[in-house]
């Protein structure tokens, strides 16, 4: 997916975002928000999102000295996915189709997404989960499912801090022995790490690993030797997020998106509007692999 001049407004939104948890005056917050408008004037937009948020976000970061503004975000939405852990694990128990509710779930945690201009607050978790059911849903679970039994080597993409506690339930209910989490290699936005994989008890459960990319979202040219072997050799990947959509929808491969459509620009490529939760195979499962060309490190 290409970048636009709609994701523009995306862009400054959440560079504002990021320079306020800073903690600067306004006359330093300012200075650096000029600056990355600057930079994305002059960026190459002929990539996907994701590409240009990660140029983006590296300026602020250098600019402002933190390493990761985003942590005590991190924490907090961690933090109450836990306490709200019990409550879905009853709602899953009631459900008439468990698995179902997992996928629902799993995909509706992707809005504890900082980057996202339609994202939720942590707080209301326990008011998503009322709406849960009435919420459209694309896709078969029960495909996702099918094609995990089939599966030999599973990758699953995790994407946000919070969500990736959610995520649990998920791969609880997928054959864990086969099953492999990835997640980003260095901090962006919310995006989980190993040490939010390690919070959420997953790496209690299965092996995790980290892409060493600092994207929100998958850009397989600047992932790790390590993380691309995994990601050729599985023959099922179990993608997390908008993000991860918006860099792997072009990619030959067998990959399950996961996520809720928050912006129209996806909404009209997928052909779902927003608010829709998405559990659908890639259009391009069946067309063989992509060779995979990474950057220099």
């Amino acid at each position: 997916m290409i970048t636009s001049t709609e994701c523009i407004p995306c862009f400054i939104r959440q560079a504002a975002e990021a320079i306020a948890l800073s903690g600067l005056d306004s006359f330093q917050q300012a200075r650096i928000l000029r600056k990355v408008m600057h930079d994305l004037a002059d960026l190459d937009w002929q990539v996907s999102p994701p590409m240009v948020s990660a140029h983006l976000h590296r300026i602020i970061r250098e600019m402002t000295g933190d390493p990761d503004p985003y942590l005590s975000v991190k924490n907090r939405m961690n933090r109450l996915a836990l306490d709200a852990l019990p409550a879905c694990r009853q709602l899953i128990t009631d459900a008439l189709d468990p698995l179902h509710a997992i996928i629902r779930l799993a995909v509706a945690g992707n809005l504890l997404d900082s980057g996202a201009k339609t994202q939720i607050a942590p707080e209301d978790l326990p008011q998503l989960f009322a709406t849960l059911w009435d919420q459209p849903l694309a896709g078969d679970p029960q495909e996702l499912f099918h094609a995990a039994e089939q599966a030999e080597r599973i990758l699953f993409l995790a994407d946000n801090a919070g969500e990736i506690v959610l995520d649990r339930l998920l791969i609880e209910a997928l054959p864990m022995a086969k099953v492999t989490v990835a997640v980003r290699g260095k901090p962006i936005l919310n995006d989980a790490l190993r040490e939010d994989a390690a919070l959420a008890g997953i790496t209690a459960l299965v092996p995790v690993i980290d892409n060493g990319s600092a994207a929100p979202g998958t850009v397989l040219a600047d992932c790790t030797a390590e993380f691309c072997a995994h990601f050729k050799r599985a023959d099922l990947i179990i993608a997390k997020g908008q993000g991860n959509y918006e860099t792997l929808s072009e990619t030959r491969a067998p990959i399950f998106f996961l996520f809720t459509v928050k912006c129209p620009l996806v909404a009209a490529q997928i052909g779902e509007p927003t608010g829709t939760l998405v559990a659908k195979k890639s259009a391009l499962w069946s067309a063989g692999p992509t060779r995979i060309s990474r950057k220099h490190r």
